[in-house]
């Protein structure tokens, strides 16, 4: 746990129980993420440590309890770079922060998009909050791809990191996203079992359901038709595993890919490429200017809208939804007029 001091380059930190017996630098790198190893022996031998407020060696080891003090004698060496931008907040605390992450914004700094990351705002945030610069890097707990929206969940420290991948690791979170796909599908309710491995056509960002896809793993999306239009069909869909693209992929292997989808078609089938095959890096930056689909939205049309987990320290059952953005509400004004169907 850490915690301020009155001095802002002090920081005083408990040690937890998974923490036990650990070397004091290792137990300060988990927690100062931004300073390397070596940084930390430097100012531990330097003198610049303590633990109940008595001086330490460099091999000291912590135990349960102890409250480790450190003064930040020098600044943090590999700090993500800031960057201000939109960060919509629905919850807040000293251990997690959880956000409506918008369409158009990468999870991390790839290919051109080195500054306007979502970790690039998340640290011009943190920065902001905390002092000194750099004490927090915020840590993604799960991606969602570029062109999805929704809720995510992010660590503002180490044991509700640590906490919170193990709860992801055991499906104890759940995880609803509302989709439009194309098409009808026949029941009201299902689920979709096929395995999902990568293509094997050297685009090895792209996953797929057929026979010849690599690595293939069991993997399992239950979905519940919510609205269905004239040739398009408003879904939520449930992950229980956490495949790369695996909605998308299931959905487009069943024969209902989503709108604006801009890789997957329907049975396994990949969209062509105009250009030379792309690396992993531009795959996330593709398609900057949209997809043509005939109405509002331009990307694919998949929203995570609702996000739910025990607290990653109070344990408490926490549930967070966020609403639709405004491209796919548009959508579905427009697929409703279509069908004749009259606005609620």
């Amino acid at each position: 746990m850490l915690s301020g001091s009155s001095d802002t380059d002090r920081i005083e930190l408990t040690v937890e129980e998974f923490s036990d017996g650990d070397r004091i630098d290792s137990f300060l790198s988990r927690h100062l993420r931004n300073y390397t190893m070596w940084r930390l022996q430097r100012m531990v031998r330097e003198g610049n440590a303590w633990i109940d407020h008595a001086p330490i060696q460099q091999t000291r080891r912590v135990f349960t309890g102890e409250r480790v003090t450190i003064r930040l004698a020098e600044p943090p060496d590999r700090v993500m770079e800031g960057h201000p931008g939109p960060l919509r907040i629905l919850y807040e605390d000293p251990w997690i922060l959880v956000i409506d992450k918008p369409a158009g914004v990468i999870a991390h700094p790839t290919g051109e998009f080195q500054y306007g990351s979502l970790v690039n705002i998340l640290q011009h945030w943190a920065d902001q909050r905390f002092q000194p610069r750099g004490l927090i890097r915020p840590g993604l707990m799960h991606r969602l791809d570029r062109q999805t929206s929704g809720v995510m969940v992010i660590a503002l420290q180490h044991h509700s990191h640590r906490m919170l991948a193990a709860a992801f690791e055991a499906g104890r979170v759940s995880k609803t996203y509302l989709a439009l796909v194309e098409g009808r599908p026949k029941e009201r309710k299902g689920s979709i079992k096929f395995p999902i491995g990568r293509v094997p056509t050297g685009r090895c960002v792209l996953m797929s359901c057929r026979a010849d896809a690599l690595d293939a793993r069991p993997s399992q999306t239950n979905y519940e038709v919510l609205e269905q239009y004239a040739r398009h069909t408003l879904v939520a869909a449930t992950p229980l595993t956490g495949r790369n693209h695996q909605i998308r992929v299931h959905f487009a292997h069943i024969g209902h890919p989503l709108i604006g989808d801009e890789f997957y078609l329907p049975h396994g089938h990949i969209r062509p490429l105009k250009e030379p095959p792309m690396s992993e890096e531009e795959e996330d930056a593709a398609e900057d200017e949209g997809i043509e689909t005939g109405y509002a939205i331009r990307r694919h049309a998949l929203h995570a809208g609702r996000l739910a987990f025990a607290h990653p320290v109070t344990n408490l059952w926490l549930e967070f939804t966020a609403r639709l953005p405004e491209d796919m509400r548009e959508t579905i004004t427009e697929l409703r007029a279509e069908s004749a169907q009259p606005v609620p």
